[in-house]
């Protein structure tokens, strides 16, 4: 008689996944999706025992009943459940709850993770099987309390206090807080004045160069007005220009490591353009799997969600082959190039790579969106030019003295492209401190001339320039991530949401890119810091990601973390009642009156800004706009197409839009984008009213046509890849007219209170 053969679940978390693993496994295996957690704590209450250590009350989600109620299914028709979620935290949990609700004591049971999905990560996988790790439980669900109690125990007084419906969180008001704050760096800067000035000298038959005032009788050259300026050109004119000196020297460039989640996500920000979210997105869609033709759907990418430089010996011989190949041994370093993981990091996935380097982009370019081949190119390229020599550049600088000026030319020349024939990294020049100086190019020669010391030059030009001081920018994606890195605010899978929940919330905007904050977002932050000093301080938060890593290393217990975070947190909660509760005024009897029932009207905050409200509510629901149909606020930093000034963000009847400061006179006008990028000319997507009320079109109108009433996310479709969808009623929706293709929308990880 023939041994009976086991039947297998394996439990992952998106449907994609599904797909790409099936046909990587005989029919012995069912493949089955969670959505994200089914398990969770409620919303409607704190969830939570204060009288026995915050023990969590998790219940089943009721939007996942009629999942688990599958799952359950399958479940009793197999003899072994795999639990294959996404290897981290949140992975970890939703394996270790669903195994607990289903019940499985009398089934054979396994957790497995990989980092590719590919055949050979998978089949791996599931002969090196083991338990479910506790500890990284433990952590999740330490962070998850600490995120419901600031959630819950907050967002009351701020309803008290300012409006209903608003929330606070414990790691998304630290980064509110930082963009306020550079906010208020940038209105209370001055500029100052202060001048340049280049030469522009040749030798008797050498091109022309230019070369930048450096001293002034041997003291640094600090030009504060056009009058010195205007002395020193007058002076010299007239001088003779002589080569003093000539320094020429070799400088290596040394290749960057492979990707990590934040760094792909800044140079994703940089190269392309993209939010840290639409990143993450594509992302995931590359490592779930991408149907490549005859390979059929197959991962592209390793594990998107890491901190860890680390890179598996099969890649490194992978890749070292393929750059001997197709770039030549001149270009392989003797041994594999190493990089040291920064401090924090847990080191438990490889970097973000190509699953397999030998799958280059312009193979399956045919088979992925714009985007999606976007990011692999950048991906792809960052990881073979890490594995290539460093570049050898010759830096040359030529001191010319003028009389008692002195300038100077620098070059430099490429020796030895090495890494740089393949991938150049984004240098961050936007992220200046304050005050500190413009940089020009005025002054820069990628090629300076043969020249020898004690040559004369001859003076072609000399060129005067203006320049102010700038204050810091604004954060842009790359900048917020790289700050809260550095600040150890989050961990790498949580910045984009970071940004998206504030960004939701109606806390900040996007202007030009960049990350301003609303007036709501400047009142909840000085609340917020005022009386929770600490939940708002960079470096406590900072110190809880530490204690939420002791955790999982199994040094330390939720309980004690939570514990030690409630004690003065309690503190703060019982403070801010008293003061927030004094802080609640009544109406100012000089306000304006409500023309309906005569009562103060007072200032609220909504969605599309501030607006006055009666005092009289709910007995009298009247609401008036605030500044009538258009309210002018401060520069945005954005340039005028037509005239070049400023253009200055205005409220109109359809909502926010951008207009020239130099009203009448010019009457440009600008649709401000949503975020999402147009599926067909690469436009802003922006959001319109017509006469059968609100919808969202290309910003590039009448030049490009798209349309859609529902309002579009930055989510490729998992059948056809057409970068843009919808989200409606719990489902995401294709807008690609040929497609139309419909699922189930994946729930995320619970959203952090």
């Amino acid at each position: 008689m023939a041994n009976k053969v086991s039947k297998k679940l394996i439990l992952v978390e998106s449907p994609t996944k599904v797909h790409t693993i099936t046909q990587f496994l005989d029919k012995t295996y069912t493949v089955r999706a969670t959505m994200g957690h089914i398990i969770d704590l409620p919303k409607s209450k704190l969830g939570l025992d204060e009288e026995n250590n915050f023990e969590p009350s998790y219940i089943v989600m009721r939007t996942k009943s009629k999942m688990l109620k599958e799952i359950t299914a399958a479940a009793s028709k197999a003899d072994i459940i795999y639990f294959a979620t996404d290897p981290d935290r949140e992975g970890e949990a939703i394996s270790y709850h669903l195994k607990n609700k289903l019940k499985l004591e009398k089934k054979e049971t396994h957790r497995i993770e990989f980092n590719e999905i590919t055949k050979k990560a998978v089949l791996a996988a599931l002969a090196s099987p083991r338990e479910i790790n506790a500890n990284l439980v433990y952590a999740q669900q330490a962070r998850r309390i600490l995120d419901r109690l600031v959630g819950y125990k907050i967002s009351p007084l701020l309803w008290k206090s300012i409006q209903r419906g608003l929330s606070a969180g414990r790691v998304q008001s630290v980064a509110l807080r930082m963009i306020c704050e550079r906010e208020r760096e940038i209105e209370a800067f001055k500029p100052v004045e202060y001048w340049s000035v280049i030469a522009r000298l040749k030798g008797e038959e050498t091109a022309e160069f230019n070369a930048k005032l450096i001293q002034v009788k041997g003291a640094k050259a600090v030009i504060k007005t056009k009058e010195e300026g205007d002395k020193i050109v007058s002076e010299c004119i007239s001088a003779e220009y002589i080569v003093r000196k000539i320094d020429s020297r070799e400088k290596n460039r040394y290749t960057a490591p492979p990707f990590i989640t934040s760094t792909l996500q800044q140079e994703a920000s940089k190269k392309l353009g993209f939010t840290a979210r639409k990143t993450m997105m594509i992302a995931q869609s590359l490592y779930e799997g991408v149907n490549v033709g005859e390979e059929g759907e197959t991962g592209l990418i390793t594990y998107m969600r890491t901190d860890s430089v680390r890179v598996s010996e099969d890649a490194l011989a992978e890749v070292r082959g393929l750059i001997k190949d197709k770039y030549g041994a001149e270009n392989l370093p003797e041994v594999p190039n190493t990089f040291k993981n920064k401090k924090n990091s847990q080191d438990a996935h490889e970097a973000i790579r190509p699953s397999s380097v030998l799958r280059e982009p312009a193979a399956i370019k045919q088979f992925l969106n714009t985007d999606q081949f976007k990011l692999y190119d950048l991906i792809w390229k960052r990881f073979v030019a890490s594995q290539m020599k460093g570049a050898l550049l010759e830096v040359t600088s030529i001191d010319i003295a003028a009389g008692e000026y002195l300038f100077r030319a620098t070059g430099n020349v490429i020796k030895f492209k090495g890494f740089l024939s393949v991938y150049d990294i984004t240098e961050d020049k936007d992220e200046k401190k304050e005050g500190e100086e413009d940089e020009t190019d005025s002054d820069k020669n990628p090629v300076l001339p043969k020249l020898s010391e004690g040559q004369k030059l001859i003076l072609v030009k000399l060129i005067p320039d203006q320049h102010f001081t700038q204050p810091p920018p604004r954060f842009n994606d790359a900048s917020l991530v790289k700050a809260l890195e550095e600040n150890n605010i989050g961990r790498p899978s949580t910045y984009a949401a970071i940004i998206s929940t504030i960004l939701d919330r109606n806390y900040i905007e996007r202007l030009d890119k960049r990350f301003k904050p609303t007036e709501l977002g400047f009142l909840v932050c000085d609340i917020l810091v005022k009386n929770f000093p600490n939940i708002l301080n960079v470096e406590f938060t900072a110190g809880m990601e530490e204690e939420l890593d002791t955790v999982e290393e199994g040094t330390s217990t939720w309980q004690k973390v939570v514990m030690d975070f409630y004690k003065p947190f309690s503190e703060s909660l019982s403070k801010a009642a008293l003061t927030l509760g004094e802080m609640k005024k009544e109406a100012d009897p000089n306000a304006e009156k409500c023309e309906k029932c005569g009562k103060p009207m007072a200032v609220k905050f909504g969605f599309r800004g501030k607006f006055l409200a009666c005092t009289g509510y709910p007995e009298c629901k009247s609401t008036k706009s605030i500044g009538g149909e258009a309210e002018e606020t401060a520069p945005t930093g954005v340039v005028c197409e037509k005239c070049g000034a400023n253009m200055i963000l205005k409220f109109g009847r359809f909502g926010k839009f951008l207009a020239c400061e130099k009203y009448p006179e010019c009457k440009s006008t600008k649709s401000i984008g949503i975020g999402i990028k147009c599926p067909k000319c690469g436009g802003d997507v922006v959001s319109r009213r017509g006469k059968k009320g609100s919808f969202y079109g290309c910003g590039n109108y009448p030049k490009c046509d798209f349309i859609t009433n529902a309002k579009p996310v930055a989510k490729a479709c998992t059948k056809c890849g057409y970068p843009v969808t919808s989200l409606v009623k719990g489902k995401i929706k294709c807008l690609n007219a040929e497609c139309k293709h419909e699922e189930e929308a994946k729930e995320d990880a619970p959203a952090k209170e």
